[in-house]
C-alpha cells in the first residue's frame, strides 16, 4: 500500500532521507556514529518506539555489561571429542572486542565520546570452576589460550589462598577440601552500553541532517521502483502517521528486527525465525558486600543451556554507582522485547520459516523444558544457586530483578531443516539497500565489527563510489582495520597499549 495515496492515514508529504535506522540501541547508535564520520552530509533519521534510547537490550540492567572478550566466558571454548580445547571462537571474539575499543578510543581522542569512565571501567575477568573434571578443563583451557598473545596475561591458579585474594566473597565459607580453579585477567572491562549508546546519539544529533525520533514506530516498509524504500511511521504520542523514503534501511531493533525483516520481503530474510529467552538477576542490596567484590566471575553453564544463562557473580558500574549482580536465571516468554507483546512469537511464524522453527523446536525440547523450569524456580532455589558461588550469601541481602529479552536466531539448514543459533546474524539484501541484525551474545561488545560487516556488505562490496575514501577513513579510526589481531602480535601490542591508555584500563 502506498502511503502517499492517503488510504492508510499517512500524510501526503513524503520525507526523503539517505539512511533510516530503526531501533535506538547500541547497534543503530554505532552505525550512526560510523556514518557521521564517513558521510557527514547525508540525511539520517533514527526511529525508536520507546521514549528514550537504549531502553531494551542495551540498557545497563538488561545485559551482562561484560566487555565480552572470551576472557571468562567458558562457552566460547568448547572441549573437543579428543579432549583438546577449541579456541577459534574465543580468538575471534577477543580480536573483535579489540576493534570496538579502537573505534571508541578514536572518538574519545576526537572529543566525541566524552570521558571513557562514563561508560567503561577496568574490571578483572575471571573463570571459576568446581570439581575435578571442570578443573581439568579450565587448566587445559588456560594452557591453550595463553599460547596466543591476546591471552598471554591470563593467570591460572588452583590455590585457595591465591583465589581468595582475587575474589574473597567466593572463597569465604567454602569447604577447603573442595577442588577448585580460577583464571584471572586484570584488564577486563565492564561496559555500560546504555550510557555508550546515549553518548553516541547525543553526539551525532549535533550534526546537521541527523534527526532522532522517539515514540515513533515503523509499521511497514516496502521496496520502491527506484531501488529505495518507503516506510510507514507512526508517532505514538500524537497518533499521526507519515511516509518516509530512504536509500538505505538498517533494522537494529533487537527482537523487533525480525518482524520488520519479514515485512520487507527481501529474499535473504526468508526462513529466519526467532526463539525468545528471558532472564532475571539477583541484585545485591548490601553496600558492604558490593564494595568487597570487584570482578566478573563466570562459571560453567549446564549442558544444553543457552549462553546467556552462564552463571556469574558480576561487578557492575551503572551511572557511576557500583553494583553486584548474580545470574542470570533464564526464562521463557513469547515476547521478543521486554516491552513487547505476548503475540510476538506466534505472529512471527510464516510459511517460509514454519518448518525450520518446528524442527529447531523438536531438536531443542530439553532447552525448552530447562527454560520453563527456570521460570518455575522458587526463591530458595535461586539463592541456593547463588551460594554455589558465594557460600556465605544471605537471602535478605538480595532482590530479584528482571533482565532483558534475547531472541536467538532460528535459520534454515539443508541437513537438519532448521537450527537454533546462539550468536549474531547480519543479513544484507542483494542490492545493499537493507541490512538487519538478528541474534544475541556476544552482541553489544562486538557492535563495532558487526557494523563494519554492515558497511562492507551494503556499501563497500557493492561498488559504492565512496568505497576508497571510506576505507581510508576507517583505517584512521581503526588502526588494525583489515588485519587479524590474533595473528599479529606486534600490531596487537601497539593498539592495546593505545586503547588501554586512552580508555583508562591500562
Amino acid at each position: 500500500m502506498s502511503c502517499s495515496s492517503g488510504t492508510c492515514g499517512c500524510s501526503s508529504n513524503v520525507e526523503t532521507l539517505d539512511v533510516v535506522l530503526i531501533g535506538g540501541g547500541i547497534m543503530s547508535a554505532t552505525l550512526a556514529a560510523f556514518l557521521r564520520e564517513l558521510e557527514p552530509s547525508w540525511k539520517i533519521a533514527l526511529f525508536e518506539r520507546l521514549d528514550r534510547p537504549a531502553a531494551e537490550s542495551s540498557d545497563a540492567w538488561n545485559n551482562a555489561g561484560t566487555g565480552h572478550a572470551a576472557l571468562c566466558e567458558l562457552n566460547y571454548t568448547p572441549e573437543n571429542a579428543d579432549g583438546t580445547i577449541d579456541t577459534s571462537k574465543a580468538l575471534k571474539i577477543n580480536a573483535s572486542f579489540e576493534v570496538s575499543k579502537q573505534f571508541w578510543s578514536s572518538l574519545v581522542e576526537a572529543g566525541k565520546l566524552g570521558a571513557p569512565g562514563s561508560f567503561l571501567q577496568r574490571t578483572p575477568h575471571m573463570s571459576f570452576v568446581r570439581g575435578e573434571e571442570n578443573v581439568t578443563y579450565l587448566r587445559k583451557r588456560h594452557a591453550a589460550l595463553t599460547q596466543n598473545h591476546l591471552f598471554a596475561a591470563m593467570q591460572y591458579s588452583e590455590d585457595p589462598a591465591t583465589i581468595a585474594q582475587w575474589i574473597p566473597l567466593v572463597m569465604e565459607g567454602r569447604d577447603p577440601k573442595e577442588k577448585i580453579a580460577a583464571t584471572y585477567f586484570p584488564e577486563g572491562t565492564d561496559v555500560n552500553f546504555g550510557a555508550l549508546t546515549r553518548t553516541f546519539l547525543d553526539n551525532v544529533a549535533k550534526t546537521a541532517g541527523t534527526a532522532l525520533h522517539y515514540r515513533h514506530e515503523v509499521r511497514g516498509l516496502h521496496k520502491t521502483k527506484d531501488g529505495g524504500w518507503k516506510l510507514k511511521v507512526r508517532d505514538l504520542s500524537s497518533g499521526e502517521c507519515r511516509a518516509v523514503k530512504t536509500r538505505f534501511v538498517f533494522l537494529g531493533a533487537g527482537g523487533g528486527a525480525l518482524p520488520l525483516l519479514q515485512k520487507s520481503g527481501v529474499a535473504e530474510g526468508k526462513g529466519f525465525g526467532g526463539f525468545p529467552v528471558s532472564g532475571q538477576w539477583l541484585r545485591c542490596k548490601n553496600p558492604d558486600l558490593i564494595a568487597r567484590h570487584g570482578a566478573k566471575v563466570y562459571g560453567k553453564a549446564s549442558v544444553g543451556t543457552p549462553p546467556m544463562s552462564v552463571p556469574h557473580l558480576d561487578t557492575r558500574v551503572i551511572d557511576g554507582k557500583k553494583a553486584l549482580l548474580f545470574g542470570p536465571y533464564a526464562g521463557f516468554s513469547t515476547k521478543y522485547l521486554k516491552q513487547g507483546s505476548l503475540l510476538d512469537l506466534p505472529l512471527s511464524i510464516k510459511p517460509d520459516n514454519l518448518w525450520p522453527m518446528v524442527k529447531a523446536g523438536l531438536d531443542n525440547v530439553p532447552l525448552t523444558q530447562y527454560l520453563i523450569g527456570q521460570v518455575l524456580q522458587s526463591w530458595e532455589t535461586r539463592v541456593a544457586a547463588l551460594k554455589e558461588y558465594f557460600p556465605n550469601a544471605r537471602a535478605e541481602d538480595w532482590e530479584l530483578a528482571i533482565a532483558g529479552q534475547r531472541v536467538q536466531v532460528i535459520k534454515k539448514d539443508p541437513k537438519k531443516g532448521g537450527i537454533l543459533q546462539f550468536g549474531t546474524e547480519v543479513i544484507c539484501s542483494a542490492d545493499g539497500s537493507l541490512a538487519a541484525l538478528l541474534g544475541a551474545s556476544p552482541g553489544a561488545s562486538t557492535s563495532v565489527p558487526i557494523m563494519l560487516d554492515v558497511l562492507k556488505g551494503c556499501f563497500l562490496d557493492k561498488g559504492a563510489p565512496q568505497a576508497a575514501a571510506w576505507k581510508e577513513k576507517l583505517a584512521k579510526l581503526i588502526p588494525s582495520y583489515g588485519q587479524a589481531l590474533e595473528k599479529d602480535a606486534a600490531l596487537a601490542a601497539r593498539v592495546q597499549d593505545w586503547t588501554g591508555k586512552t580508555l583508562g584500563i591500562r
